[in-house]
Formats: C-alpha cells, sequence, structure tokens
C-alpha cells in the first residue's frame, strides 16, 4: 500500500519524553536538534508544523538531579514547572541554529472546551503559524492535577496531540514512540511480533494487540495512542506511529517510506492520492 503525502499541507508532530529524555535520566541533545532541523526543514518548504513536546516532568528531574517523579501532587507540579523552563529554553537554542521561531502554548483541558477560550487558543496558533513560528504546545502541568481530571487534564499528551490536531485542522498527526509502531502482539515479549504497516480501522484486535505503560519518565502507553488515532479517525484525519530515535527519519516518512504504522481509513487515503 503506497502512502502519499504531496497534499499535506498542515502538520501535528507528537514527541514524547522517551525521545526527549535518555534511559538515564540525561536530555537526548541529538532527539532534539533533529526534530529542530526536521520542523525547520518542513516550515521552510511551506508546510505549518506545530509541536505538541511532553518532557517538562523529565527536563525538571534533570536540572534538579532527581531520579524519580514524587508521589506528591504539588511536588510534580512543582518539578514540571521548573522543567517547563528548561524545555523550552533548549527548543529555543536549537531552532535558532536552523533560523526558526518557536513559541510556547500552555493548555488545559477546560480551554478546549469552551467555546470562547478555544477560538482564542486557535486564533493565536493561527496567527504563529501565519508569521511561520512554530507553537510548541503542552499541557499546563503546574496547574492540572489527576484529582480534577474531568476539569483541567487532558490525561496524557498523546490525547492532547490529537485534540490539537483536531480543532486547527491538521491533515496528519504523527506521534514519535519508543517503539517502531503497532505491532499485533507484545514485541518486548514475542520474538515472533509482526509490525503493522497500515491500519484503516481501530478494531477490537487492535485494542487486544496495545499494551501497558510508557517509560518511567512519561505517562502514555500503546491504548493511548489507539486512542489518538481513533480521535484522528473520527475527525478524518490520518496518523503516523514511528519510532522517535531519529526524528529525521519523519522526512523519510513523508516521503511515502513505510516506516511505523500508518493509520488512514480507506475514504481518507483515496482522498489524498
Amino acid at each position: 500500500m503506497k502512502r502519499n503525502f504531496e497534499s499535506i499541507k498542515r502538520l501535528v508532530i507528537k514527541v514524547g519524553t522517551s525521545t526527549l529524555i535518555l534511559p538515564n535520566g540525561k536530555i537526548n541533545l541529538e532527539s532534539i536538534d533533529g526534530l529542530a532541523f526536521v520542523i525547520s526543514t518542513l516550515m521552510n518548504r511551506g508546510v505549518d508544523v506545530i509541536l505538541v513536546s511532553s518532557g517538562a516532568m523529565g527536563f525538571g528531574l534533570n536540572v534538579l538531579d532527581k531520579d524519580k517523579r514524587p508521589k506528591e501532587i504539588d511536588q510534580q507540579q512543582a518539578i514540571s514547572s521548573v522543567g517547563q523552563v528548561a524545555m523550552m529554553s533548549l527548543y529555543t537554542q536549537m531552532f535558532n541554529h536552523y533560523r526558526t521561531t518557536v513559541s510556547q502554548v500552555l493548555l488545559t483541558r477546560d480551554v478546549v472546551e469552551y467555546p470562547e477560550s478555544l477560538r482564542n487558543v486557535t486564533n493565536s496558533i493561527e496567527s504563529l503559524l501565519k508569521m511561520r513560528i512554530v507553537p510548541i504546545i503542552n499541557e499546563n502541568d503546574a496547574i492540572s492535577v489527576d484529582e480534577m481530571d474531568h476539569q483541567t487534564k487532558f490525561g496524557d499528551n498523546d490525547r492532547l496531540s490529537a485534540v490539537v490536531a483536531g480543532f486547527t485542522q491538521a491533515d496528519l498527526l504523527i506521534m514519535l514512540s519508543d517503539i517502531d509502531g503497532l505491532y499485533d502482539k507484545n514485541p518486548n515479549i514475542y520474538d515472533d511480533a509482526v509490525l503493522r504497516s497500515y491500519v484503516p480501522e481501530i478494531t477490537e484486535e487492535i485494542w487486544q494487540s496495545a499494551g501497558g505503560a510508557g517509560s518511567k519518565f512519561g505517562t502514555g502507553g500503546m491504548r493511548s495512542k489507539i486512542k489518538s488515532a481513533q480521535m484522528m479517525f473520527d475527525v478524518g484525519g490520518q496518523m503516523i506511529l514511528m519510532n522517535g530515535k531519529d526524528p529525521r527519519q519523519m522526512l523519510k516518512a513523508l516521503s511515502g517510506e513505510p516506516i511505523g504504522t500508518y493509520f488512514a481509513s480507506e475514504v481518507t487515503r483515496d482522498d489524498n492520492h
């Protein structure tokens, strides 16, 4: 099945903590540089790119020289607040190297659920893109807490990226993970696990093949990525789930190479040919 992304005009890229933070807790400079290079390249080509970035907690733990996420909510908020500043500082430096300007947009769930605030944030993002500035979006972890999930919290940035792709009417969501894509069963357990190259719909079998939790620094697992794919299906969008180890591989994926798992309904896929 051939992939064709020549008509893509607007793209949301979601990067997980596992791509930004090494297993030892240090910052993955190579990956962040690769992200800045790819996004700058796409922006120079005239493609609108929105980056949804996790990592505030991972950066905060790194800055404060802590090796694990605290259990206390207020401590999590404080560390994420420190980490968000450090993360945006590094993003700014990396993107400046490629002569690209970035901005920060912090969201809570209630912002996108109220029409007026949703309209305001949409207008802000549209203005940034018209100015050829990359919006870097993250959940506002300093005020979003699990106990208020129904009011303020998205749950994880997999869901947030699909929400952003929806209200900005993006053509494609690329989700970078620490796995090559969706397998028919857990590749960490089964040697004969097979990577699914194309998924036209989310079936019960797809749900069953989705595993559990993510890395010790992140919150998302495969099920949250499947939920995001379903959200993209619901708005007629499409998604690629691929390994974020080398973000430069995104350029190959966008050129049509069969990298990762491609989620698109038959109708959506035909529209892109």
